[in-house]
């Protein structure tokens, strides 16, 4: 403490209260820090007896720090020593009570208010009314509201933000209504409420409506009603329009303003013009930390993530400091580059700043950490949270579904049910591809039950992950009838659809749907064609998928993408025209990616051709060293070859550079649980009866004619230990228990992270006739269903 305030607690406060209500609010007055704060309470704890100045004073200077909690701790003091509050600290109380969301502190103030006899007191009722509506309790609100003896417009303001607040916008508009009936004119106030309560609503057409009127009534705007106009018009993408409001800024001298310049710089990323939002950004003379994130978040909605993290660094050495939400927009570009290290070094700065434990920048950390690949780092952050909200659980079950890690998404998702945090729509959304994923279709209906008890069936993107899960669940006809349901198909629910009839190998009825969808106004785009292309790969429609290919430029002006090249090669290859895949891919436009060579390498694989595998290969191993699928693809060329020496080559090239096989690993539903199964697998606990069904299967197998083809068997061994390794694969080990665990007749759906083995097509085949079961599996590359000893992709596959 300086010599001017020891001078200050050195005299009697009983004589001189006035100079001890100046010092606590000059102290106030000071650099608003933690030390002033301090400061001023050591003078205030000095105070024998403070009187209602004094502690007014320092009730003052905590609001304006935003000292909530220790608003209420003076409050109470005042209470204890029998200083009776004045009306004008009262509803600084109030506000603190709001701040807080603590309604029975504002309930039991009310009370002491009706003693005190300052209901009928306007600031208090105004001050009282706010309180309760920024706490939720609106009918507490409206009954203060009506036993107002008079309304003025700052009254008629705060009801009408109260219940916009809560998302009552009907209702707020009716009482902006009854206001003007009243005589009450609308201020500048009154129409900020209402164009940014129905912007923040969602409600972007009544905003910009309301802001019409507003300049026709010739009211002045203030920042608020300008900033929420220019997030209608970032909403809709109406450029246009964002246009003409920042001329109208401009005309009424808020373009300096910081609030209003945020508001244009959020309007003009949105809307894609990300150089113009930069040019606002740059000309700024004073940016606080609002506008530096709000750029910030312009270039990760613009798909720039190493411009967002370079801005995040001058922001940084620009003495700016960050808050929550400036961490919470910068994690999604490490995970988008899978920047660990930088993403690491943001998670320092939140430590440092204090903001480990928000909620939103938590959640954002938990996204970043599963888009890197880190889901135990991310796993780490979730379990440490002190609190989490429906954010934070979406982000660790997202995590888990991009990780593959479906099982362990489907167990947090039922972890999530047992505590008080609800499922929201993106919760579901969220859960379903990882039903999708194990093909737990049971799990999946339970999920859809809950979708319809909840009102989400209308959320066009639940709607579309449903359509999805129900097709990899192998239940396409259901997928259908809800995408037939649907009221407003989007360009995702044409799209999700086709892919999932290609899936299944019914490419006539992909392309049928297709050509339903150029007769709307619905436009495809170039995954649209990926899902068509694929429909025409897996059926073998070779003629049809080159004049869909040809149709995205000549027709919809759309310049194919790698992904729509790549679909040509697997659509080529597979039909084994190899040479002119070969051919195709040299003549690209652009340049080949792993998966337009991995497509090609594949169909090698299927059709055995050594020479134009080890050509695919070099190029894979170049721009995907660390890839062991395409190791084991030219392997296996070389095995299906009996090359058992070139197939000991890229084994031992494998070994060099640290990389494994990828196990086979196949999954099957049960009773609402989903089983794993291993190649060989010995761990189930009915493993004894589940070879037993094996054995038993294989001689009724051999008596309907059924030989193996240990072809399949990448391994020089004897033909009978190959006989023997080809009953433990996985896919088997999954069927038989789906046998010995459900009654017959049952459709058995298994899921396999892997391409199905020759061999085991052929004998999943045999199995269906012998027990007269429907058998759906589905693999890395397509779902096969199998019926009466048939396949439905016909052995093209």
């Amino acid at each position: 403490m300086d010599r001017g305030h020891r001078h200050v607690a050195s005299h009697s406060p009983a004589t001189r209260p006035h100079r001890l209500y100046f010092s606590v609010e000059g102290l106030f007055r000071q650099e608003n820090n933690h030390t002033s704060f301090q400061d001023a309470r050591q003078v205030f704890d000095k105070v024998p007896q403070p009187n209602v100045e004094i502690c007014g004073a320092m009730i003052k200077g905590y609001v304006l720090g935003e000292l909530w909690q220790e608003v209420i701790e003076i409050y109470h003091l005042m209470q204890r020593i029998g200083v009776e509050p004045h009306n004008f600290t009262i509803p600084l109380v109030l506000k603190a009570c709001a701040r807080l969301a603590d309604m029975q502190e504002g309930k039991d103030i009310h009370d002491y208010i009706i003693r005190r006899g300052l209901e009928w007191d306007g600031f208090v009722a105004n001050s009282l009314l706010a309180m309760y509506a920024k706490c939720g309790s609106l009918e507490d609100a409206h009954r203060v509201f009506h036993k107002m003896a008079e309304r003025g417009v700052v009254s008629w303001n705060a009801m009408i933000a109260g219940y916009l607040q809560n998302g009552a916008c009907e209702e707020a508009l009716k009482l902006f209504n009854e206001m003007q009936i009243a005589g009450v004119r609308p201020n500048s106030i009154t129409w900020s409420a209402i164009i940014a309560g129905y912007a923040q609503n969602g409600c972007w057409d009544e905003a910009l409506e309301f802001f019409r009127q507003m300049r026709r009534a010739d009211v002045e705007p203030i920042s608020n009603t300008l900033a929420g106009v220019l997030s209608a018009c970032a909403y809709f993408k109406s450029l246009e329009k964002g246009k003409e409001v920042h001329d109208y800024v401009i005309k009424t001298g808020f373009e300096s303003d910081l609030y209003v310049r945020g508001a244009l710089i959020d309007m003009y990323a949105r809307c894609g013009c990300i150089e113009i939002a930069r040019q606002l950004f740059d000309k700024m003379s004073e940016r606080s930390v609002v506008s530096w994130t709000v750029m910030i978040a312009g270039y990760v909605q613009n798909g720039f993530p190493n411009e967002a993290l370079k801005l995040f660094s001058q922001m940084r050495m620009a003495g700016v400091k960050p808050n929550s939400v400036t961490m919470a927009t910068i994690l999604p570009p490490c995970g988008h580059l899978a920047a660990m290290k930088q993403g690491k070094q943001i998670h320092g700065h939140m430590i440092k700043f204090g903001f480990e434990y928000d909620i939103f920048a938590g959640s954002a950390l938990i996204d970043m950490y599963a888009k890197c690949k880190s889901i135990d780092s991310a796993l780490q952050v979730f379990d440490e949270m002190c609190t989490r909200n429906v954010v934070s659980w979406n982000a660790m079950i997202a995590g888990y579904t991009q990780n593959e890690r479906a099982a362990e998404a489907l167990q947090l998702f039922h972890q999530m049910h047992l505590t008080d945090v609800r499922p929201s729509y993106v919760t579901v959304a969220t859960i379903l591809p990882a039903c999708g994923h194990l093909a737990a279709l049971q799990q999946g209906k339970e999920i859809h039950g809950y979708i319809i008890r909840n009102g989400f069936e209308s959320v066009n993107f639940v709607g579309n992950a449903l359509i999805d899960m129900y097709a990899k669940c192998g239940n396409v006809e259901l997928a259908r009838q809800l995408f037939d349901k649907m009221s407003r198909k989007n360009q995702i629910s044409w799209t999700t659809m086709i892919a999932g009839y290609g899936m299944h190998g019914f490419g006539q009825d992909a392309l049928t749907l297709f050509n339903q969808m150029q007769q709307t106004d619905m436009r495809p785009d170039h995954i649209t064609f990926v899902a068509v292309l694929s429909a025409c790969s897996h059926a073998g429609l070779v003629d049809e998928g080159w004049q869909y290919f040809e149709s995205m430029r000549q027709d919809y002006g759309i310049t194919p993408t790698v992904e729509n090249y790549a679909c040509m090669v697997d659509l080529l290859g597979r039909a084994g025209r190899l040479n002119e895949a070969r051919h195709f891919i040299e003549t690209m436009p652009i340049q080949p990616s792993a998966g337009v060579w991995g497509s090609l390498l594949g169909a090698c694989r299927i059709y055995c051709h050594i020479e134009l595998g080890e050509y695919a290969a070099r190029h894979l191993f170049e721009l995907e060293p660390e890839n062991s699928g395409f190791y084991i693809l030219l392997s296996n060329i070389y095995a299906k070859a009996g090359r058992w020496d070139d197939v000991a080559k890229v084994r031992s090239l494998m070994k060099s550079r640290n990389l494994t096989k990828r196990p086979g690993c196949t999954w099957i539903e049960v009773k609402n649980r989903v089983h794993t199964f291993l190649v060989g697998d010995l761990a189930h606990p009915q493993s004894e009866k589940i070879y037993a069904m094996l054995e038993s299967l294989a001689a009724k197998m051999e008596d309907a004619g059924y030989v193996p083809d240990t072809g399949f068997v990448l391994h020089n061994l004897e033909e009978e230990d190959k006989e023997f390794l080809l009953c433990g694969h996985s896919e088997r080990l999954a069927i038989a228990f789906g046998l010995i665990s459900t009654s017959p007749g049952t459709t058995l759906r298994i899921a396999k992270n892997l391409r199905v083995c020759g061999d085991c097509h052929e004998a999943t085949k045999f199995i269906s006739k012998i027990v007269e079961r429907e058998i759906i599996v589905r693999d890395s590359n397509r779902f096969h269903h199998f019926k009466d000893g048939c396949c439905s992709c016909g052995d093209y596959w």
